[in-house]
């Protein structure tokens, strides 16, 4: 006659009650620029005891403008609450994809003053940029020789692993959309945080992450099968980088699941509201907002004199050289029409001559693919600083609020800025 096993007399661990606890003990420490940021630290910490049963996994970056923020020390305290975590702040790839590699387990990388790698002064290291663009998916893997001399064969590395990084300034932008970011900011007098003592405190995160290694066990096979829904209007790269978070979120319970998607929603329409966008796109926004305005064509002229003038913009120095005609036609050229062909100049047949310009109709499909849609209806109402020429109106009339520029001046003008 068999013998039933015992049953464990521990009582199931609580998972909202302890990512309540891990929440408190960040903000003992950490002075985070706004709420949602506790909760997307907390569901992160979480995560990285989890990272086998996801196929993706949420890069998490602690950026600021300025030294002092509270960045390291956010690392700091996420280093005694994930597991094996290794916190570095310079490395090469290839020991990267060791670390990875290593027979003690996937580790939880701590990248710390990652801007002397990315920064404006480091130059960037591609290959550091590649491991941490490749490990961002279940898979990520890249090709390495190993060997000594003569003696060497070709092998796969993993890259796979959760990766929370701090620095200066800015990260590109292949990283930034893998990543939760959170702009850290110096602490106001008023916002005061208990200090951290590494002989003391260690030893708390530490029986914290060992709470969470333990609740991770009991739900590995609920968030392996989770599908978290997204809120609204969260697609795409932004919804893989939420998903793991998520999913820990409705297997912890409690207000968890609902606490999480609300700071989803914040955190990503404020990365969305801070990302400066690529130079072509910033082009495409600034022909159709501040040049075209609901104008059918426009003459290269009138459009390089628009530009030009902006006092926020960067045409006017572009590499220490004002924006040309030729450079706008290059760039431009990058995107392609409706009828999947490059946007190029052509003439524009007025009154006075047939100078060289662009088309409305043939920047409608980049402007509807890469800018952001207009709020509400499409503004085409004239400003003091914008050229404005009505659809049907003949581009050689007097064009409110420029300076009225001839077919001739605006051919001599274009050759002018060429040269």
């Amino acid at each position: 006659m068999s013998v039933p096993a015992p049953k464990s007399s521990a009582p199931p661990i609580d998972g909202a009650a302890l990512l309540d606890q891990v929440e408190r003990f960040h903000r003992r420490f950490n002075v985070f620029p706004r709420e949602a940021a506790y909760v997307a630290v907390t569901l992160w910490d979480a995560h990285a005891h989890l990272i086998d049963a996801f196929d993706g996994t949420a890069r998490i970056a602690f950026l600021s403008p300025e030294p002092g923020s509270g960045k390291s020390r956010a690392l700091e305290i996420i280093e005694t609450l994930t597991p094996r975590a290794a916190t570095t702040v310079n490395a090469s790839a290839n020991a990267l994809f060791r670390l990875v590699e290593a027979p003690e387990g996937t580790p939880t990388l701590l990248f710390d003053e990652i801007d002397t790698v990315f920064g404006p002064k480091a130059g960037g290291d591609e290959l550091v940029r590649g491991f941490l663009n490749s490990g961002y998916r279940r898979g990520g893997k890249s090709l390495r020789c190993v060997g000594d001399g003569s003696s060497q064969n070709a092998a796969w590395f993993s890259s796979f692993c959760a990766v929370g990084m701090a620095g200066l300034g800015s990260l590109p932008d292949t990283i930034l959309t893998r990543s939760v970011i959170i702009r850290m900011r110096k602490r106001a007098p008023n916002e005061t945080c208990e200090p951290y003592r590494r002989r003391t405190h260690e030893k708390q995160g530490n029986a914290l992450r060992d709470q969470l290694a333990k609740w991770a066990d009991t739900v590995r096979e609920q968030v392996a099968d989770a599908w978290p829904e997204m809120p609204e209007g969260v697609t795409d790269r932004p919804a893989d980088v939420w998903e793991p978070l998520l999913a820990v979120a409705d297997a912890a319970g409690g207000d968890w699941p609902k606490r999480a998607r609300a700071a989803c929603h914040e955190l990503v329409n404020a990365a969305n509201e801070n990302d400066e966008a690529s130079l072509g796109i910033r082009l495409l926004t600034d022909l159709r907002d501040t040049v075209f305005c609901g104008a059918d064509r426009m003459p290269t002229a009138v459009i390089l004199e628009c530009l030009l003038g902006m006092d926020d913009g960067p045409w006017a120095d572009l590499d220490g050289k004002p924006l040309t005609s030729r450079a706008l036609s290059r760039m431009l050229g990058a995107y392609v029409t409706a009828e999947n062909k490059p946007v190029k100049p052509r003439s524009i047949r007025t009154a006075s001559g047939v100078p060289k310009g662009y088309y409305a109709d043939d920047l409608a499909d980049a402007w509807m693919r890469y800018c952001a849609p207009l709020p509400g209806e499409a503004a085409t109402a004239a400003t003091a600083a914008t050229a404005q020429v009505k659809a049907g109106a003949d581009v050689a009339e007097e064009l409110p609020g420029i300076r009225y520029i001839t077919s001739e001046a605006a051919t001599a003008g274009t050759a002018a800025r060429t040269a």
